[in-house]
């Protein structure tokens, strides 16, 4: 019983720093970007990671964490893969409207379930899928605008899907499979995902925004912000891979969307964004969802505790955010001017 009150307190502190840096750093890329006019997101992102990765290079050599050794073409092609997903994102997000790019984040819920069900053999029940269905018709109520559709950047919103996706299954399955800590995995792929945006990085940035990186005269505000976003997104980095270990690739996207409503939220009362009835209503009707997802994948995991015979022969499903068995374990944009 001590262990598993430990890894649900563990659960509850992953989901909550997930929750507060995001947000934050939502907040803080939208005044870099919006007020002190500073476009770069895909160059931002490689100066993150690099940060991220220093740090906690700086933390395994005082002893903070273990460092355990990964195959090399593992986290190489993962690390890759994770870089091109947000060069993608941004891409998709350059191209498309907001309304189609809150889209491009919405279907990444249900071709997760689909690419798990396919080739992972999940099963999700009904009641599960019926409460996604609802958190994703919330969501898209509260944020989706318009939907204005063009080839090139459909094409870039599949693959932006695709990539993110994998990505993420990916990290669950690593660190479950390798037996390695998110601390651990995150620290073998940082590099390779920070080298492959800092040599895209500016070349996608100048392509979005017609103007060059280099060349941005940098005020000692604008720096300072600068500094502020790469300190949150060590935060941001770290639990994003923390939580996908200790629950799934679902759950980590349910999570996301409750991000979105409280950006939106706080965008309404900190930063005075236009807030309408029909933000209030799907932001409502996405809480409700994540409410029933929630309860739905508890009451599921009990029945499972009450027959670990059955369990073992059954393969296992998402987990919750409050989740009462153990099985181990943008940054993404919001609107226009944010990551």
């Amino acid at each position: 019983m001590g262990e598993m009150s430990s890894f649900q307190l563990g659960v509850i502190g992953a989901l909550f720093l997930s929750v507060a840096s995001s947000v934050s750093i939502v907040i803080c890329n939208k005044a870099l970007m919006s007020n002190l006019g500073f476009p770069f997101a895909t160059t931002l992102t490689s100066w993150h990671l690099m940060v991220t990765f220093c740090t906690l290079h700086a933390a395994q050599r005082f002893n903070l964490f273990e460092n355990k050794s990964i195959d090399i073409k593992t986290v190489m092609l993962f690390g890759i893969l994770n870089g091109v997903s947000i060069g993608f994102l941004n891409l998709s997000l350059g191209f498309n409207s907001i309304g189609f790019y809150q889209m491009t984040k919405l279907a990444i819920i249900p071709f997760t379930v689909l690419l798990e069900t396919v080739f992972l053999k999940k099963q999700f029940s009904q009641k599960i899928k019926l409460s996604l269905f609802l958190l994703l018709v919330g969501v898209g109520i509260a944020s989706i605008t318009d939907l204005q559709l063009n080839f090139v950047g459909t094409i870039l919103s599949l693959l932006a899907i695709a990539t993110t996706c994998v990505g993420q299954i990916l990290t669950n399955t690593i660190q479950k499979r390798l037996n390695v800590s998110s601390t651990q995995l995150l620290y073998q792929s940082a590099p390779f995902q920070a080298a492959i945006l800092f040599v895209s990085g500016p070349l996608v940035d100048q392509f979005l925004t017609k103007q060059n990186v280099f060349a941005y005269k940098y005020s000692p505000i604008v720096l300072a912000f600068i500094i502020l976003s790469c300190i949150i997104s060590v935060s941001v980095n770290f639990s994003t891979f923390l939580v996908i270990g200790k629950t799934s690739p679902v759950t980590y996207q349910v999570l996301g969307h409750l991000k979105t409503c409280l950006v939106l939220a706080f965008g309404y009362t900190l930063l005075h964004d236009p807030f309408t009835d029909r933000n209030i209503l799907g932001i409502l009707i996405a809480i409700f969802g994540m409410g029933l997802y929630s309860y739905f994948c508890t009451q599921e995991n009990k029945k499972k505790q009450a027959d670990p015979l059955e369990c073992e022969m059954k393969d296992k499903e998402d987990k919750p955010f409050l989740a009462h068995e153990k099985e181990g374990h943008e940054v993404k944009s919001s609107d226009k001017n944010s990551i």
